[in-house]
């Protein structure tokens, strides 16, 4: 895998993050890397970081450190019976999760948190912190679903990968490859289009159907080349066809256990952090969804 190989995971004392720990440790398994969980301690800075003047009270401090101790004790308690052989520290870091989270992607493969934590109530859009961190973290983010009481996450079905005519096609691949090919499963391939609306690259709006039609199966021919001889064991299916990709990728993510998209898709434009399809994916996703991103050289802001 590229970048520094460890996954982080995000954890804040909430069940779906709880749920997003134990996911992480399999994933570090698969990707045979570490796992670090960290929980974002706001006592470690000298005042409540919603009210600058003033300073926690020392009994409150300790109060909540001894509660942030417990939480990653627990964590990491779960995500080792999750994988008994995985390997995994467990740090409390100073300041709030966004912020925390972010600069522990500049060293890490993979970031993994929950779609929502404490305040999230289930069937809600996912929480600001998990749409922050999929839009800003400097490398790839897994986004875990609550998926009701009790919490689960799917461990069978095919690996899900959406691909379009950007250059992050060959970086999902890669990682939905691998992941199909560790968990010995089928991969399905999406790809789909519209005749409405503007394609910069391919002016879809000016051609006629069954045009745009061919022009998408040569795309996804011409993408996948290749990949077959690098994992002949994984079986793939491709389904091409007219429509958005969010309502194809929610539809065939019922039965898959993981959906790989790209951070940003056709329609995203320069400074973008988070394309329409995977934000969209983060909120409505019954999978966990692994948004792809290159990792940023060491040292960049």
């Amino acid at each position: 895998m590229s970048g520094f190989g460890r996954v982080v995971a995000g954890v804040d004392g909430s069940a779906v993050a709880l749920n997003a720990a134990r996911w992480a440790a399999r994933e570090a398994a698969r990707r045979r890397s570490g796992l670090r969980i960290v929980y974002a301690d706001p006592t470690t800075t000298p005042v409540l970081p919603e009210l600058p003047g003033l300073h926690w009270p020392k009994e409150h401090r300790e109060q909540v450190r001894e509660q942030v101790a417990r939480c990653l004790d627990v964590a990491a308690s779960a995500a080792r019976e999750q994988v008994p052989d995985v390997a995994v520290d467990a740090a409390a870091c100073a300041g709030s999760p966004v912020p925390v989270l972010i600069d522990e992607s500049r060293a890490a493969d993979l970031v993994v948190v929950g779609d929502r934590g404490f305040g999230g109530f289930t069937g809600l859009l996912a929480g600001s912190v998990a749409v922050k961190i999929a839009a800003h973290a400097k490398c790839s983010v897994a986004v875990v679903p609550d998926t009701g009481d009790p919490l689960r996450f799917p461990v069978a079905g095919p690996v899900l990968a959406g691909i379009d005519d950007d250059l992050s096609a060959d970086l999902v691949l890669a990682q939905a490859f691998a992941a199909a090919a560790d968990w010995d499963v089928p991969l399905h391939v999406v790809h789909t289009w519209e005749v409405v609306g503007l394609d910069l690259k391919w002016l879809r709006s000016r051609l006629p159907s069954e045009v745009v039609g061919d022009t998408a199966v040569r795309f996804v021919a011409e993408v996948l080349a290749g990949w077959g001889e690098r994992y002949p064991d994984v079986e793939v299916l491709r389904f091409i066809g007219r429509g958005t990709p969010t309502t194809e990728l929610l539809s065939r993510a019922r039965e898959a256990q993981l959906a790989v998209v790209g951070a940003r898709g056709r329609s995203g434009v320069a400074g973008a952090h988070l394309g329409s399809t995977s934000h969209k994916l983060l909120h409505h996703s019954p999978c966990p969804v692994l948004i792809v991103r290159a990792p940023e050289p060491a040292g960049s802001a």
